[in-house]
């Protein structure tokens, strides 16, 4: 069965090999970005994702702040290849930022005590649906992105660095930029070690 949608899933992959020549203006991924993440669904429309798009110098402060951080924890004979791989991050056009807005998370929890326990859960599967559409919107247009989980240690600098809200809580960072390598091959499982039909 044919589906457009599958096959943009498909040209979703991690690419590494980032450069700054996007196909689209800044306020274009800015349009995209931010329509994406509104039209993702969350449970009791509760839109808990919160999201920062950086362009330039303000994106390499995000690798900076990542790069001095993990120097002050990773031993030195082993730092060289978290530099290599933090370089290939600055070397995109872009970054996103992808937080969770924890007060409307606790509000809800106060709001429906018979769910409280959900809530977070349902922010992580919010942000988690947030992050794919807009991994496969850019795919699209033809712009390379990984996710990167470097929260909570660079939490607190990245909030005072961008004067972010105290409750919002860092869960990703996306770097995004031109193809300059095609993505690694990975293995997938095979369907009936992942799946069951019953009919």
């Amino acid at each position: 069965m044919e589906s457009k949608l599958v096959e943009l899933n498909k040209k979703r992959h991690s690419i590494y090999a980032l450069g700054e020549n996007l196909p689209l203006t800044q306020d274009e991924v800015y349009e995209l970005v931010t329509d994406t993440i509104q039209s993702s669904p969350t449970a009791f429309n509760s839109q808990t994702v919160r999201a920062v798009v950086l362009f330039g110098e303000k994106s390499n402060r995000v690798w900076d702040i990542v790069e001095e951080t993990l120097r002050k924890i990773v031993p030195a004979e082993n730092f060289q290849s978290t530099a290599d791989k933090i370089a290939s991050f600055r070397a995109g056009a872009g970054t996103i930022l992808y937080f969770t807005d924890m007060p409307t998370v606790e509000k809800l929890e106060n709001d429906f005590k018979l769910y409280a326990d959900n809530f977070k859960p349902w922010a992580e599967q919010a942000i988690g649906g947030a992050q794919q559409a807009v991994w496969v919107a850019l795919a699209e247009q033809g712009i390379g992105a990984s996710l990167q989980h470097y929260n909570p240690l660079i939490d607190d600098a990245i909030r005072a660095e961008f004067d972010l809200p105290a409750g919002w809580q860092l869960r990703a960072q996306m770097p995004f930029g031109s193809i300059e390598a095609p993505a690694e091959d990975k293995p997938k499982l095979a369907k009936d070690e992942q799946f069951r039909l019953f009919n």
